[in-house]
């Protein structure tokens, strides 16, 4: 059975280490812990690794957010991936740093990813991971918090959020989302 693992980012040295990117984070640990490397490939970075049999697609779509679902779209059709089996992983300003909160669906709650895969793909049916980067920033300045870089103290919390990050995807694709989360989803 094959997977696909879309971690959100925007694509450019200036983005790399900007709270926004961490879906793109959470895709370069999973490739990391499997030793896979991921290469240029239409509509994105792609690689594949393999856990407990099944065979994942990695995806760091290099369409920029707002446009997402284009890529998503793409290697859903391309690979022949049921719904079931596609996995977003996403930053959310909702949650405080660090928390995580799998869904098998939802709204995009703002999120322009999301809003661009639900468009491209007929509706906000498919799973997702939504990792929590802090809402701490004064009003009307939301677009420079989450393009803006890790504080410190973020930055020395941030390999524990990831490697937590990568093993929530993992135990999706192993276990299934409703175990993954009982297992991940974090309380307040």
């Amino acid at each position: 059975m094959k997977y696909l693992i879309v971690g959100l980012g925007n694509i450019g040295a200036e983005y790399a280490e900007t709270r926004h990117n961490i879906g793109f984070k959470v895709a370069d640990a999973l490739a990391q812990g499997a030793g896979a490397t991921f290469s240029a490939d239409r509509y994105g970075a792609v690689t594949t690794i393999r856990h407990r049999g099944q065979e994942v697609f990695l995806l760091k779509p290099s369409t920029y957010m707002n446009l997402s679902g284009k890529a998503v779209r793409y290697w859903i059709q391309k690979e022949k991936i049921p719904m079931e089996n596609v996995f977003v992983v996403v930053d959310d300003i909702a949650l405080p740093f660090g928390h995580l909160r799998i869904r098998k669906n939802g709204s995009d709650g703002g999120h322009n990813g999301l809003k661009s895969i639900a468009e491209c793909l007929g509706g906000p049916n498919y799973a997702r991971l939504r990792v929590g980067i802090g809402g701490d920033f004064p009003r009307g300045m939301q677009v420079d918090y989450v393009l803006g870089e890790w504080t410190a103290e973020e930055s020395a919390g941030l390999p524990e959020v990831l490697k937590t990050a990568a093993a929530a995807a993992l135990a999706f694709v192993a276990e299934g989302p409703d175990r993954a989360m009982n297992k991940y989803n974090m309380k307040k």
